[in-house]
């Protein structure tokens, strides 16, 4: 498959069925110019790496997570149950964005060791169609967040402007690549962390008495709902897990796997204790399970109110950018061979044809509930079945040429993966509690019985 040339450099002619070279080692990469050719220019270190992901992993809905969470852990409980998700979260991105980081490569090239060329349309459809879903219901919240800000201190409402504008700013943004995710997470994450701090002294300040009662000296439990909790709290970023190598082809080389694994970590830790511990507290203390509601009511503290709002607000953008905008990004460059920045406006605009208005009624609440525990069953499913083929069938070698050759053997469907991912995501619908977890085992195993035993897969083994 020849990859569309953004970087200046020659392509290979298009009948070799090869992707063009990749930029030279000094080539100074600008805003925008990314592309699916190995990364060779990588612009992110350490501290920028686990800044950016610190700021792109806000996700509102640990809110709901530790509210849902209420009557059934005590504080510390919850505490612990939070921090083995990040960790297990940790784990699972270093793994899966191991060959990423090792050759440079990202997601959609990553996929076709496992799934074929043709086959990597399935991971993708089942990471970018969610993506650009929440691309625009993130939108219409951040922007209703920006209208209710408006309305409060200027006394002017009007919903539908603000998420025009809203959306438009966001794609502008996108259309920088990693260089403006880099500066938009980095420079954001600051405000967050002020903002959580904030939000969470108020709520102790507010309603510590509650807090003591209700979820500090209750009993709670160390059983089966304490692990589904863990799994809560890791289920929210499931779908980065799959193409986390998006990500990691922009770290500098010379980070180890322990060390990477701790990055991961500790840069999802922070947002996701102080936002699922403000959801908890909140819920336990109030009975009103959306934080959001609890905080707007707050009309005698309108710095808390602004506050929160213009927090929810810029959490859409910087998740967006991140989480929501790159993945579809990358497979409408691979399937259609489109340059990113025209790729990521039309991602924007998809969003668009979402109608985010409809899905964030409360009749809309059932069917986007079915939607998310579809296409969730598939995500531990996926995941395992790329670990598998890159750290025990391939023992973390690839060859770099023939995942660029659409001629070679990686030509069509792998329907290996395509068996053990489905099978997989059976076991995860019947044990929807625990569906991560419980899904890794049957896809990796069949998985890797099927690349053993069945005939027609064994020229994806090479």
């Amino acid at each position: 498959m020849a990859i569309q040339n953004i970087n200046s450099e020659a392509a290979i002619p298009m009948t070799t069925g090869k992707a063009e070279p990749a930029p030279a080692a000094g080539h100074d990469k600008k805003a925008g110019e990314e592309s699916l050719a190995p990364q060779k220019h990588r612009i992110m270190g350490r501290v920028s790496y686990l800044l950016a992901w610190f700021g792109g992993c806000v996700s509102i809905g640990t809110f709901t997570m530790g509210s849902s969470i209420v009557g059934t852990l005590n504080l510390t409980q919850a505490v612990v149950a939070i921090a083995i998700g990040c960790f297990v979260i940790g784990i699972a991105l270093a793994l899966n964005g191991a060959a990423g980081y090792k050759y440079g490569i990202p997601f959609m090239v990553q996929a076709r060791a496992a799934f074929g060329f043709s086959g990597t349309r399935f991971p993708g459809l089942v990471r970018a169609v969610p993506a650009i879903v929440w691309y625009g219901f993130q939108s219409w919240i951040g922007a209703g967040a920006l209208n209710a800000v408006s309305a409060t201190l200027f006394g002017f409402d009007n919903l539908v402007l603000f998420f025009v504008l809203f959306q438009f700013l966001q794609i502008g943004l996108s259309i920088f690549g990693f260089q403006g995710i880099k500066w938009l997470e980095n420079v954001g994450s600051g405000f967050i962390l002020l903002a959580l701090v904030y939000m969470f002294w108020s709520v102790i300040n507010r309603y510590g008495d509650e807090i003591t009662a209700n979820l500090v000296n209750m009993e709670g439990t160390w059983g089966v709902p304490f692990w589904g909790a863990t799994m809560l709290f890791l289920g929210i970023y499931s779908t980065m897990m799959l193409n986390v190598s998006d990500y990691s082809r922009e770290l500098k080389e010379g980070t180890k796997p322990g060390l990477l694994t701790l990055i991961y970590a500790m840069s999802i830790l922070p947002c996701t204790l102080f936002m699922g511990l403000i959801g908890l507290m909140v819920s336990g203390a109030t009975g009103v399970s959306d934080p959001i509601q609890v905080f707007s009511s707050a009309v005698d503290n309108t710095p808390l109110l602004v506050t929160t709002l213009l927090f929810i607000a810029f959490a859409q953008v910087t998740t967006n950018v991140l989480n929501n905008v790159v993945p579809p990004t990358y497979i409408l460059m691979d399937v259609f061979k489109l340059k990113f920045r025209t790729s990521t406006i039309l991602v924007g605009l998809l969003a668009f044809c979402t109608f985010p208005w409809e899905l964030v009624k409360e009749e809309s609440s059932a069917g986007l509930q079915l939607f998310v525990q579809t296409y969730s069953a598939f995500l531990g499913p996926i995941f395992a079945v790329m670990v598998v083929d890159y750290f025990i069938l391939r023992r973390r070698k690839l060859d770099i040429d023939k995942l660029y050759d659409e001629n070679g053997p990686y030509k069509g469907v792998n329907y290996a993966a395509v068996i053990a991912a489905l099978t997989g995501a059976v076991v995860a619908l019947t044990f929807s509690s625990v569906s991560w977890y419980a899904s890794l085992i049957p896809a990796g195993l069949t998985y890797f019985l099927l690349m053993q035993y069945w005939q027609p897969c064994q020229r994806f083994r090479q």
